[in-house]
């Protein structure tokens, strides 16, 4: 209770960063990065999972291999940018008929819809290739601006899965988490870096194989180091020595 300026008693006010962290760590648990948490050890069928499994990958792998295939055989932009729709609202109704989660294949299936109808409305068949310039142009802007601000976007990410608020004040932790989000600025400069000079020189089939080999491979291997290079801070082994049943090592074990 707290006074107010009459003198008079009233409850004092809730809070709310507490229930806004709890949501978006729930966010960020259900997210592929939650799937690889610093604490986990690191396995090979930890990462698959964390990239949707077996089919999750083949749903992102397909749609763009479609459309480099119809593309090298047709030439044409209608065929070319519609085989991957097409997957992609097979992907979505299997999931339908089996009754699972549908909403990754909606925006994976959204975000194919939008590229074949921005390739269509300006007769450009690379511009299929443009809002991933956009989404790849966001992640490096937001990763930069929380490298700038001191709050590394990969460290924010780690303390609200594994409840740590306090991670900052840990200058090894602070330190594991601006390499890891330097790795996903380098992600996105690698994709750009590539894939651009190839869109302005208008080489769709190189742009389209581009696309396939920066994306999923890519992908894992940068959250495979992030996993890694997060472990060594976020982490430590604990030692039973003489009785002590939590001597740590190095750093706090969440």
């Amino acid at each position: 209770m707290s006074a107010s300026p009459d003198g008079t008693e009233r409850p004092e006010t809730q809070p709310i960063e507490p229930d806004v962290r709890e949501q978006l760590a729930r966010a960020v648990r259900r997210s592929g990065l939650g799937r690889v948490a610093p604490d986990q050890t690191p396995s090979a069928a930890t990462l698959l999972l964390a990239m949707g499994g077996a089919r999750g990958i083949v749903e992102s792998i397909l749609p763009g291999l479609l459309f480099l295939i119809t593309f090298t055989i047709t030439r044409n932009i209608l065929w070319s940018v519609a085989a991957p729709v097409v997957i992609a609202v097979i992907f979505m109704a299997f999931r339908l008929a089996r009754r699972e989660p549908v909403t990754s294949a909606i925006a994976g299936a959204v975000g194919i819809v939008v590229s074949a109808l921005l390739a269509l409305v300006t007769g450009r068949v690379e511009n299929n290739f443009v809002p991933g310039f956009f989404i790849n142009a966001a992640i490096l802007l937001a990763m930069l601006m929380s490298l700038a601000l001191r709050r590394p976007l990969l460290g924010v990410l780690a303390s609200l899965l594994l409840s740590d608020p306090e991670w900052r004040d840990d200058r090894a932790q602070l330190r594991v988490a601006d390499i890891a989000t330097w790795f996903w600025v380098g992600l996105a400069v690698i994709r750009l870096g590539v894939e651009l000079p190839l869109y302005f020189l208008q080489d769709v089939s190189s742009l389209a194989a581009a696309r396939l080999i920066t994306g999923v491979p890519l992908y894992a291997l940068i959250l495979w180091l992030t996993w890694l290079v997060m472990r060594t801070a976020w982490t430590a082994p604990v030692r039973v020595d003489d009785g002590d049943p939590g001597d740590s090592r190095g750093v706090k074990n969440p």
